[in-house]
């Protein structure tokens, strides 16, 4: 679910090295949005689509390193609101349905029969629905840190379950709320978000984001966070606006549905300590969907930065090239 700045930092363990894209743009969609894309590696290759984590995180250089230049036609894109796409930070018209929606546009667009999806965490929450709904399309999934928006792994991030993990840094989280509303933290913070004073909102998108951040990685980075407070907006917004609303999303669909993915060949990677979306949502997929392979990574959080993750999820897409 959530994709914060320090998990793209450095760390190119077991990742390919940094590439430049060959294809980019904007593209139109509705409502007033334009999407920003990009294509790099190989295009000949086999079609591969990077969904990024948040809501509103967006992609980045580091999101093309998972996949073998040589063997993939990468794809990238920032979903409505955040990154790159037009207008920022915008919530109108930007549901989990128009984001399927516009990853179908890209998809015809490109002119891409088949793609590998690749996300972490809101990525992977996204390509669950994505593939479930155009089953047709997809040829392989691979997952890290697995979130399906249901109703305990929210109470559990944002209510009562990580904050017993990180009493100081969920008491600085807190801090900005009033006790009468901190019974609903994520629509606390969203009511801030969007109260049209700009510095309020920097103000509780940097505490949101924050938060996060302290989560996200079993080893931080020991120069801190370097905050962009363009970025943290929409990640901020984005995320209350989504997770206020159950992803828009029915309570437990990707689980109840995961028999669409029959027949779909996938890899999990779940950090055996992640503390943003704990290995049992991964674990319970898996019994649902047993093309999957779940590969649980001792001594790693959330992540695609801690120690074994990347080498894994590298290796999941080197078993998928050409497939």
């Amino acid at each position: 679910m959530i994709l914060a700045a320090a998990e793209w930092r450095a760390c190119a363990d077991g990742r390919y090295p940094p590439l430049e894209p060959h294809a980019s743009g904007l593209l139109d969609v509705a409502d007033g949005h334009r999407l920003y894309w990009e294509s790099c590696g190989n295009p000949a290759g086999q079609p591969a689509l990077f969904l990024h984590g948040g809501p509103g995180g967006g992609c980045t250089p580091g999101s093309r390193r998972f996949f073998d230049p040589a063997r993939y036609r990468i794809v990238l894109f920032d979903q409505r609101g955040c990154g790159r796409s037009l207008p920022h930070a915008a919530l109108h018209a930007n549901t989990t349905a128009h984001l399927l929606d516009d990853i179908e546009r890209l998809r015809e667009y490109l002119q891409v029969e088949r793609w590998l999806l690749f996300g972490g965490s809101w990525g992977a929450t996204l390509a669950l629905a994505y593939a479930q709904a155009h089953a047709r399309r997809v040829s392989a999934l691979v997952l890290r840190g697995v979130f399906t928006a249901r109703g305990h792994e929210l109470r559990w991030l944002y209510q009562d379950g990580a904050c017993q993990l990180f009493p100081e840094a969920w008491e600085r989280f807190t801090a900005p709320i009033p006790q009468q509303e901190r019974a609903h933290m994520v629509d606390a913070y969203h009511r801030r978000l969007v109260c049209g004073d700009a510095a309020l909102q920097a103000s509780a998108a940097r505490a949101w984001c924050a938060w996060e951040e302290t989560l996200s990685s079993l080893t931080p980075d020991s120069g801190g966070a370097w905050p962009d407070p363009a970025a943290d907006l929409a990640l901020a917004r984005l995320e209350t606006h989504y997770l206020r609303q159950g992803a828009f999303l029915q309570e437990g669909q990707l689980i109840a549905n995961a028999h669409r993915l029959r027949g779909i060949p996938g890899v999990i990677v779940q950090g055996r300590h992640d503390s943003v979306t704990p290995a049992a949502t991964a674990w319970e997929l898996q019994r649902h969907w047993p093309e999957a392979r779940l590969h649980m990574v001792a001594g790693a959080g959330h992540a695609s930065s801690d120690p074994g993750m990347a080498r894994l999820l590298v290796m999941a897409t080197d078993g998928f090239a050409g497939a």
